[in-house]
Protein backbone atom coordinates (compact mmCIF):
# COMPACT_ATOMS: atom_id res chain seq x y z
CA UNK A 1 0.00 0.00 0.00
CA UNK A 2 1.27 3.48 -0.90
CA UNK A 3 2.28 5.76 1.98
CA UNK A 4 2.61 9.52 1.68
CA UNK A 5 5.65 10.97 3.51
CA UNK A 6 4.64 12.56 6.87
CA UNK A 7 6.04 15.97 5.90
CA UNK A 8 3.94 15.99 2.73
CA UNK A 9 0.91 15.00 4.81
CA UNK A 10 1.55 17.89 7.21
CA UNK A 11 2.22 20.58 4.59
CA UNK A 12 -0.47 19.80 2.03
CA UNK A 13 -4.10 19.00 1.34
CA UNK A 14 -4.82 16.02 -0.89
CA UNK A 15 -6.92 17.03 -3.89
CA UNK A 16 -7.08 13.69 -5.66
CA UNK A 17 -5.13 11.49 -8.03
CA UNK A 18 -4.32 10.81 -11.62
CA UNK A 19 -3.44 7.34 -12.86
CA UNK A 20 0.08 7.49 -11.38
CA UNK A 21 0.26 10.46 -9.04
CA UNK A 22 -1.51 12.03 -6.10
CA UNK A 23 -2.21 15.75 -6.51
CA UNK A 24 -1.56 17.88 -3.44
CA UNK A 25 -2.06 21.57 -2.63
CA UNK A 26 0.62 23.15 -0.47
CA UNK A 27 -0.83 25.15 2.42
CA UNK A 28 1.53 28.12 1.85
CA UNK A 29 -0.67 30.80 0.29
CA UNK A 30 2.26 32.93 -0.90
CA UNK A 31 2.10 31.04 -4.20
CA UNK A 32 -0.32 28.79 -6.05
CA UNK A 33 1.65 25.60 -5.31
CA UNK A 34 0.69 22.05 -6.19
CA UNK A 35 2.64 18.81 -6.07
CA UNK A 36 2.49 15.52 -7.91
CA UNK A 37 3.56 12.46 -5.92
CA UNK A 38 3.85 9.21 -7.87
CA UNK A 39 2.12 6.51 -5.83
CA UNK A 40 5.19 4.29 -5.62
CA UNK A 41 6.87 3.50 -2.30
CA UNK A 42 10.65 3.84 -2.00
CA UNK A 43 10.97 5.91 -5.19
CA UNK A 44 13.17 8.98 -4.74
CA UNK A 45 14.11 9.94 -8.31
CA UNK A 46 12.28 10.20 -11.63
CA UNK A 47 14.77 7.81 -13.23
CA UNK A 48 13.71 5.16 -10.68
CA UNK A 49 10.35 4.97 -12.44
CA UNK A 50 9.89 2.64 -15.38
CA UNK A 51 9.83 4.22 -18.83
CA UNK A 52 6.03 4.07 -19.08
CA UNK A 53 5.65 5.66 -15.65
CA UNK A 54 8.08 8.44 -16.61
CA UNK A 55 5.93 9.21 -19.65
CA UNK A 56 2.79 9.12 -17.48
CA UNK A 57 4.39 11.48 -14.93
CA UNK A 58 5.21 13.92 -17.73
CA UNK A 59 1.60 13.74 -19.01
CA UNK A 60 0.28 14.43 -15.53
CA UNK A 61 2.78 17.25 -14.97
CA UNK A 62 1.80 18.92 -18.23
CA UNK A 63 -1.91 18.52 -17.43
CA UNK A 64 -1.39 20.08 -14.00
CA UNK A 65 0.73 22.93 -15.40
CA UNK A 66 -1.84 23.66 -18.11
CA UNK A 67 -4.66 23.74 -15.55
CA UNK A 68 -2.69 26.05 -13.27
CA UNK A 69 -1.83 28.34 -16.19
CA UNK A 70 -5.50 28.54 -17.18
CA UNK A 71 -6.64 29.14 -13.60
CA UNK A 72 -3.96 31.54 -12.33
CA UNK A 73 -2.44 33.10 -15.49
CA UNK A 74 1.12 33.18 -14.10
CA UNK A 75 4.12 34.83 -15.73
CA UNK A 76 6.02 31.52 -15.31
CA UNK A 77 5.36 27.98 -14.15
CA UNK A 78 8.18 26.55 -12.03
CA UNK A 79 8.25 22.75 -12.13
CA UNK A 80 10.90 20.89 -10.16
CA UNK A 81 11.68 17.66 -8.32
CA UNK A 82 14.17 18.51 -5.58
CA UNK A 83 13.82 16.09 -2.68
CA UNK A 84 16.53 17.53 -0.42
CA UNK A 85 14.35 17.39 2.71
CA UNK A 86 11.61 14.94 1.71
CA UNK A 87 13.19 12.01 -0.13
CA UNK A 88 9.91 10.63 -1.51
CA UNK A 89 9.65 11.60 -5.19
CA UNK A 90 7.42 14.64 -5.56
CA UNK A 91 7.25 17.26 -8.30
CA UNK A 92 6.53 20.88 -7.34
CA UNK A 93 4.33 23.02 -9.63
CA UNK A 94 4.45 26.67 -8.60
CA UNK A 95 2.68 29.48 -10.46
CA UNK A 96 4.97 32.51 -10.35
CA UNK A 97 4.19 36.19 -10.69
CA UNK A 98 6.38 39.29 -10.84
CA UNK A 99 4.49 40.48 -7.75
CA UNK A 100 4.97 37.33 -5.64
CA UNK A 101 6.96 37.28 -2.41
CA UNK A 102 10.12 35.77 -3.92
CA UNK A 103 10.17 36.92 -7.55
CA UNK A 104 12.44 36.31 -9.42
CA UNK A 105 14.29 34.09 -6.92
CA UNK A 106 13.37 30.51 -5.96
CA UNK A 107 10.54 30.36 -3.41
CA UNK A 108 12.42 28.53 -0.66
CA UNK A 109 13.71 30.54 2.29
CA UNK A 110 12.60 33.92 0.98
CA UNK A 111 9.20 34.67 2.51
CA UNK A 112 7.66 33.49 5.76
CA UNK A 113 4.98 30.89 5.26
CA UNK A 114 1.53 32.41 4.97
CA UNK A 115 -1.28 29.92 5.46
CA UNK A 116 -4.73 29.97 3.95
CA UNK A 117 -7.66 30.67 6.22
CA UNK A 118 -10.08 27.75 6.47
CA UNK A 119 -12.54 29.56 4.16
CA UNK A 120 -9.82 30.37 1.59
CA UNK A 121 -8.52 26.80 1.67
CA UNK A 122 -11.96 25.27 1.22
CA UNK A 123 -12.76 27.59 -1.69
CA UNK A 124 -9.42 26.94 -3.41
CA UNK A 125 -9.66 23.17 -2.98
CA UNK A 126 -13.13 23.24 -4.58
CA UNK A 127 -11.89 25.45 -7.41
CA UNK A 128 -8.89 23.21 -8.12
CA UNK A 129 -10.89 19.99 -7.97
CA UNK A 130 -13.44 21.46 -10.38
CA UNK A 131 -10.67 22.55 -12.75
CA UNK A 132 -9.12 19.06 -12.63
CA UNK A 133 -12.45 17.24 -13.02
CA UNK A 134 -12.23 14.67 -15.80
CA UNK A 135 -12.19 10.95 -16.43
CA UNK A 136 -8.46 10.81 -15.57
CA UNK A 137 -8.75 12.53 -12.16
CA UNK A 138 -10.27 11.06 -9.00
CA UNK A 139 -11.10 13.32 -6.06
CA UNK A 140 -9.84 12.02 -2.72
CA UNK A 141 -11.81 13.25 0.26
CA UNK A 142 -9.84 13.16 3.50
CA UNK A 143 -11.50 11.37 6.40
CA UNK A 144 -10.87 14.55 8.42
CA UNK A 145 -12.05 16.84 5.64
CA UNK A 146 -10.06 19.91 4.67
CA UNK A 147 -8.31 20.71 7.89
CA UNK A 148 -4.97 21.13 9.47
CA UNK A 149 -4.42 24.75 8.48
CA UNK A 150 -1.26 25.62 10.34
CA UNK A 151 -1.12 28.66 12.56
CA UNK A 152 2.63 28.74 13.06
CA UNK A 153 5.35 28.87 10.45
CA UNK A 154 6.69 25.42 9.68
CA UNK A 155 9.43 24.09 7.48
CA UNK A 156 9.02 24.08 3.74
CA UNK A 157 9.43 20.83 1.87
CA UNK A 158 12.05 20.36 -0.82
Amino acid sequence: MFELHPQLQADTVILGRFELSMVLLHKDSNYPWLLLVPQRNSVTEIHHLGEGERVQLMRESCRLSEMMTDLFNPVKMNVAALGNVVPQLHVHHVARFETDAAWPKPIWGIADLKFYSQAELTALVDRLRNALASDDFEVIESAAGISGVATNAGELIF
